[in-house]
């Protein structure tokens, strides 16, 4: 990628001695992209029949539950499970001064998830919420709904997950018993069985999706962070995370006091999205898509499988 001169300047200014992070693009170029995701949303949104109206978003604050709010820096992030959303708070945790490091890799991931750690957008009167959404720079960041679905899976029954004893017995029992047939007293009882195809049953039940709302690691994104209500200043994709997180703190003018946390490449579970769904059966298939449907169309992602 050719920089101008202005361009290539600056990011070295930002970059300085401490080797921070440049993008493979030019600004203007993911500005591009930006501008380019925002008006497909909006063209989707429009065609969209259950878009929530500000108003009523406000009145049921539960729904802005998902969007942590820094007031110094003026920012509002609205994060999605298995989107790189740890490494977020752990960054938000250093610029807001509630960790004792200045590395965000530092900070224990348990730590960064507690539930007071930071103050989100639903607890703010509807007069303050107004003026944050009006004001601040609002981001967040998306990904393949069927490679998030198989990275919440295998984070949350696999069979060598640190964090799967909660969802084994809180979901995991309950899957077994509702959809394996001769289940074992064992598989009953611990629930550490589960396979994707018995998850992904329990997704697409009807009795599911009437009797309580998914989990916030299935959730679809659009539920979580409401993009057809509230106009985000940044849609990044876990594709091009570097890239785009680059570009938030850019626009938030924080590029010089922090950096996006460089670990490991981030995990891609594309390749085995083909791997779990080929046990399921088209009709399956087609529910699932369905279930996570606007977040496909609203992020121009593709469903594997079928056209």
């Amino acid at each position: 990628m050719v920089y101008s001169a202005k361009t290539y300047d600056s990011l070295q200014a930002n970059a300085g001695a401490d080797n921070k992070y440049l993008p493979e693009k030019s600004i203007n170029v993911l500005d591009m992209e930006q501008s380019e995701r925002k008006k497909l949303a909006k063209e989707v949104c429009k065609l969209s029949q259950k878009n929530p109206n500000l108003d009523s978003v406000i009145k049921d604050r539960v729904l802005l539950d998902h969007i942590i709010v820094d007031d110094e820096h003026r920012l509002l992030y609205c994060y999605v499970p298995k989107v790189a959303c740890t490494n977020w708070k752990r960054l938000l945790m250093v610029l807001m001064g509630k960790a004792n490091t200045t590395n965000p890799l530092s900070i224990v991931a348990d730590d960064s998830h507690r539930l007071n750690v930071f103050r989100r957008l639903d607890n703010y009167t509807g007069e303050e919420i107004r003026y944050r959404l009006d004001h601040f720079m609002k981001f967040m960041f998306i990904r393949h709904p069927f490679e998030r679905l198989v990275s919440a899976f295998r984070n949350k029954f696999g069979q060598n997950s640190s964090s799967s004893d909660y969802f084994r017995s809180r979901y995991g029992r309950q899957i077994i018993k509702q959809y394996r047939a001769n289940a074992s007293e064992e598989s009953l009882a611990r629930g550490h069985d589960v396979t994707f195809r018995e998850f992904v049953q329990y997704i697409i039940d009807p009795r599911t999706v009437a009797r309580t709302n998914f989990n916030e690691h299935w959730r679809p994104m659009v539920d979580l962070c409401l993009p057809c209500t509230i106009q985000y200043n940044v849609i990044g994709k876990y594709e091009s995370l570097m890239d785009d997180a680059w570009l938030v703190l850019e626009k938030a003018n924080l590029n010089q006091k922090v950096s996006f946390p460089r670990s490991e490449r981030p995990s891609n579970t594309n390749s085995l999205i083909e791997e779990y769904t080929k046990h399921l059966s088209r009709e399956e298939l087609l529910h699932l898509y369905h279930i996570y449907e606007m977040d496909f169309r609203l992020f121009d992602y593709h469903s594997p499988g079928f056209d």
